[in-house]
């Protein structure tokens, strides 16, 4: 329920109390009064040209809530701030204009309850009631805030005396007015036996933990955040903060802690001669406090612990939470009980139903017996009617053996008659015998005609069928040739273009074995020119080793050339062994199976060339 539902609800009685007459419309003086009043309650600055213009009509007639509801919305409304202003203040101006023509208490001072206190039990009956007008509270939140109220005196309440009291007492809406609610209470019936200071210290908790969100309120030990002592203090805990007080009477604020969901309540260890301690950690500080027994610690806990809970899940009151809750549960049981009473309307019309069924099958089986006792009469009449019969039968049979008797005479005289008419009948049967045969001839005759036709019939009918499965069959062959001959051409193409690519494929084959012959003969030429120079490598080395080494006087040629020889040894070994190795390349370079190696062997005799420069400088280099 958001603050703009709670403020009409209130304006509600007001409006509703200046409505003297009930017909719905109040004069524009009086509603003049009541915005005058709303704006300075709800500290909204006054607008006095607004309020002019809206009822600046000439006459002085009265408004009904459906024409001031666009003034009160736009004007007023709309411009409240939560926080701004003291909801008390406000509840209290329009429950003074409701009280003053409502609420009458008793006036030999016996009411239970006193003027305050009905103040604060319909600021708890606007709370807890409906969002419908006219507002009325359902039997379960009336029971819910009366055990409340109870709760608090430690006194149990009657429920049953009081669903007595709720079915007797006439409810408009389904519910109980704050009128009927308040003269309830103070009729004394569910409170008898209590001091009206208890009453009013009931009312005024429950109101405090409704109305003004007190999750909890109690006496604590405090330590300080500077000196570090520890102060007695009052607190109260709402879902937003934890505030404390010099005393109850809340006159001296000394401090607040801001608590939202990064908060937490741990409990500590008994220290520094306090016992049921524990702490509340804040983002900049921890708090630490000190109950007066182990419960009172563990209530002050679960209270900080839900009061936390709330501000994470983003919600500003517990009862608000928990009478929506309620609400919802009693939506459910409502459903429950329509989808009941629903199971029980079918079932009431499936019983019907088969009573309807039974009664119908009492009256088949009536019409049946009556049915039964008709065919027994007509069966009766039937055997009367046959005796009847039976009984002429019999007197015709008499006379029929009299007549006989008088006719046996006659029979003997036409007995010879008979007897010719015996003959001439077997001349007719015989005659009738050949006459059938004809005509059972005539008649196969004729079928096996029929048959033929129909034979014939399905025969031209099959010969059309197949004629045209043939027309059909003609028709798809010759979209079969011409697609064939299509594909043909196509395929007639494809191999004309094959024989292209062959026919370019088999000159660039005769290409490549034209440049392998001709790069075989380079290499053959390379292999001759490679062996030439060996040849005249070894032979210029030894003309050179002669021409260095010249044969001294005196020296045997034996050892001249023992001695001249000895350190080309290593050359002349290494010569050998690239010619040999020059040998296998050409081997190698000789197999016609690919042109690589061919070309590698090349390429291997043009290098196996170049060393021979090289073994000369070697040969040269011992006489320098």
């Amino acid at each position: 329920m958001d603050l703009r539902a709670e403020l009409l609800k209130s304006i509600w009685y007001a409006f509703t109390a200046l409505d003297v007459e009930k017909s719905g419309k109040v004069s524009k003086s009086q509603l003049k009064v009541l915005s005058h009043n709303l704006y300075t309650v709800l500290c909204i600055p006054h607008d006095p040209v607004a309020l002019e213009e809206h009822f600046r009509d000439d006459d002085d007639g009265p408004v009904s809530s459906q024409g001031y509801m666009p003034y009160l919305n736009k004007y007023i409304l709309d411009k409240v701030e939560e926080g701004a202003f003291v909801k008390e203040n406000f509840d209290e101006l329009c429950w003074t204009l409701t009280a003053k023509k409502n609420y009458k208490p008793d006036r030999n001072g016996n009411s239970v309850v006193s003027h305050q206190d009905a103040f604060k039990l319909w600021c708890l009956f606007n709370f807890l009631s409906e969002d419908k007008y006219p507002l009325v509270m359902v039997p379960d939140e009336v029971e819910y805030l009366l055990k409340k109220i109870c709760t608090a005196m430690n006194v149990e309440l009657n429920s049953c005396e009081l669903e007595d009291f709720l079915s007797q007492e006439p409810q408009g809406q389904g519910g109980l007015t704050v009128w009927q609610f308040l003269d309830m209470v103070n009729s004394g019936r569910f409170l008898r036996g209590i001091e009206q200071e208890a009453i009013s210290m009931a009312v005024e908790e429950v109101y405090q933990e409704v109305i003004e969100d007190v999750l909890k309120q109690g006496y604590l030990w405090k330590k300080g955040q500077l000196r570090r002592n520890w102060s007695e203090r009052w607190f109260m805990l709402k879902p937003s903060a934890l505030s404390y007080y010099m005393s109850e009477e809340r006159k001296e604020k000394k401090g607040s802690i801001t608590l939202d969901k990064h908060c937490c309540v741990e409990v500590l260890p008994d220290r520094d001669g306090k016992r049921c301690m524990f702490c509340v950690k804040t983002s900049s500080r921890t708090y630490e406090m000190s109950a007066s027994d182990t419960r009172q610690r563990q209530e002050w806990t679960l209270a900080i612990q839900t009061a936390i809970r709330l501000q994470a899940e983003g919600k500003k009151s517990l009862h608000k939470d928990l009478k929506q809750k309620r609400r919802e549960q009693r939506e459910q049981r409502e459903q429950r009980k329509a989808a009941k009473e629903e199971e029980t309307q079918r079932l009431k019309q499936l019983q019907e139903e088969k009573e309807r069924k039974l009664q119908e099958l009492e009256l088949l089986k009536e019409a049946q017996r009556q049915a039964e006792i008709l065919l027994q009469e007509e069966e009766q009449r039937r055997r009367q009617q046959h005796e009847e019969m039976q009984r002429t039968l019999e007197i015709q049979l008499r006379e029929a053996e009299q007549a006989r008797a008088s006719m046996q005479a006659e029979m003997v005289l036409k007995e010879a008659e008979a007897e010719r008419q015996r003959k001439r009948i077997l001349e007719l049967e015989d005659m009738q015998e050949r006459l059938q045969e004809a005509l059972q001839q005539e008649v196969k005759a004729r079928q096996d005609e029929e048959a033929v036709r129909y034979a014939q019939a399905r025969l031209l009918a099959e010969e059309e069928e197949k004629l045209k499965q043939l027309m059909k069959l003609k028709e798809e062959q010759e979209e079969y040739i011409i697609r064939t001959q299509r594909e043909k051409q196509v395929l007639k193409q494809e191999m004309e273009n094959k024989n292209k690519c062959l026919e370019e494929a088999q000159k660039q084959l005769e290409e490549v074995r034209v440049n392998r012959q001709r790069v075989d003969q380079d290499v053959m030429a390379a292999q001759r020119k490679l062996r030439q120079a060996s040849t005249n490598v070894k032979h210029w080395n030894v003309q050179m080793n002669r021409l260095m080494h010249p044969i001294g006087p005196g020296d045997k040629r034996t050892n001249v050339s023992g001695g001249v020889f000895a350190g080309y040894q290593p050359l002349l070994s290494r010569r050998d062994s690239s010619l040999k190795l020059k040998q296998r390349v050409e081997d190698k370079g000789s197999d016609p199976t690919t042109e690589n190696s061919k070309e590698n062997v090349s390429n291997g005799g043009n290098s196996s060339m170049l060393p021979s420069p090289d073994a000369d400088t070697m040969a040269t280099e011992p006489t320098n």
